[in-house]
């Protein structure tokens, strides 16, 4: 079953997740034309492989610790830490604890 995205004027919680941190899932919160919101749930020691979205990103980690890996560099976000991303950028995510993150990308047709 499908888990239905926000709705335009909907008031959504982005508090940590704290002890509900284990059970959560990586998830959609709503996707429109131009942008994609996900809530990217990451245990310890797991990671996002290198990729590249069409569009530009930002990282914003809610809680825990991230590390993002660029081409030539890697960057650590802690909570309340945002990492801006330009659109075709290899990156890749790895959790240094149990971490969650707001994804925004902006969608290129």
């Amino acid at each position: 079953m499908a888990i239905p995205h926000i709705s335009p004027g909907q008031v959504l919680d982005l508090r940590p997740l704290g002890a509900g941190l284990h059970e959560a899932k990586t998830v959609a919160l709503f996707k429109s034309e131009h942008l994609e919101l996900i809530r990217l749930v990451l245990l310890a020691g797991k990671s996002l492989p290198p990729h590249k979205v069409a569009g530009d990103i930002t990282i914003q980690c809610i809680e825990g610790a991230i590390t993002v890996s660029l081409e030539a560099d890697e960057c650590l976000l802690r909570a309340g830490q945002m990492l801006y991303l330009a659109g075709k950028a290899l990156h890749g995510v790895h959790a240094l604890e149990d971490s969650s993150a707001l994804l925004t990308i902006a969608l290129i047709k």
